[in-house]
């Protein structure tokens, strides 16, 4: 396998939809790992090697560690020029007994809450984690508008909406426009690729994908009959519990081997050979990743910036055939 250390990192960047957010294509999240599953002392290793290789884009949520992402971001994103980063963080899951969803009582205080976490003025990218189906949709655009309005964050998006809510939200007179969307998308989990890209494409919503490695299947680390490697995520009780039975069965994990000699044939690890599949399409606009580690970082930058002729993208299309989920 051809390390990262190998290959040289020129990090690329995109237009984040209609708004004016430059974004690395790799950006760095923080679900399961910063605030809670990872030391303190490799979570700031991992930030300060994201920004030595090129990554711009921080990915966060109130709900992680029930708060504990954002004070760690706020704490070591500390000294850095608040210009030379993109940060996004989220609102919907429980942080309380009572609160939760998207009413426009709740947007307010969480909006208020996270920025004091993250310790800034302003997030450039406020994100619905879900629809709350509990709150009439007016209420909540009209309350994200009001969070744009007043400078708390520059744009909104959201995550795993379906087509009809996100077409609903765009009919909507006199409120801001989303500009992200940040679905679930992976060379094993295409789902979005039916309805949601070609919609929020004709709109100006750029895509930010979560578990574009899904779940580090896609990185060849889990073999098929065997326990998982001990420093990975699923044997990791802390960060394990979210696993998906889709992606974790030996089906899938048998026909994700094969594409190790396309990607020792690329001279990619296969992480990057995954990162750099998400790439090829123009309407992402960004990856996230999950790192626990700063060479992890390092590898995964190391996909940008990489094509994949039709011959490639074929052969992974007819190994996988069988276990995609769409």
């Amino acid at each position: 396998m051809v390390s990262a250390t190998k290959r040289e990192i020129t990090m690329r960047y995109r237009q984040l939809g209609n708004s004016e957010l430059r974004v690395s294509e790799i950006s760095l999240g923080s679900w399961l790992t910063y605030g809670g599953g990872v030391e303190q002392q490799n979570a700031q290793a991992c930030i300060h090697k994201a920004f030595d290789v090129g990554i711009n884009f921080i990915d966060t949520a109130n709900v992680y560690a029930q708060g504990g992402a954002e004070s760690f971001l706020g704490e070591v994103l500390q000294g850095i020029e608040r210009s030379d980063y993109v940060l996004a963080t989220k609102v919907f899951f429980p942080m309380s007994a009572t609160d939760r969803g998207l009413s426009a009582a709740q947007i307010r205080k969480q909006i208020d809450a996270s920025l004091k976490r993250l310790n800034t003025d302003y997030v450039d990218l406020y994100q619905c984690h879900r629809y709350d189906s509990n709150t009439p949709l007016e209420e909540t655009m009209a309350a994200l508008t009001e969070v744009v309005r007043q400078g708390k964050a520059r744009y909104i998006g959201f995550s795993e909406w379906q087509p009809e809510q996100i077409q609903a939200a765009l009919e909507m007179a006199d409120v801001e426009r989303f500009v992200s969307s940040q679905p679930q998308y992976s060379m094993l989990w295409r789902k979005p690729e039916a309805q949601v890209f070609p919609l929020c494409a004709a709109h100006g919503i750029g895509q930010i994908v979560w578990s574009p490695l899904a779940q580090g299947v896609l990185t060849g680390k889990y073999q098929p009959g065997q326990a998982p490697p001990q420093d990975s995520r699923a044997a990791n009780e802390k960060m394990n519990s979210f696993l998906l039975d889709e992606l974790f069965n030996e089906r899938t994990l048998t026909a994700v081997q094969q594409l190790k000699p396309i990607a020792q044939d690329l001279g990619l690890s296969m992480a990057q050979l995954a990162l750099a599949w998400v790439l090829q399409d123009e309407r992402v606009s960004s990856a996230i990743i999950g790192a626990s580690r700063p060479e992890q970082v390092v590898d995964n930058a190391a996909a940008s910036g990489v094509k994949l002729d039709a011959n490639v993208l074929t052969a992974i299309d007819q190994i996988l055939e069988s276990v995609v989920q769409r």
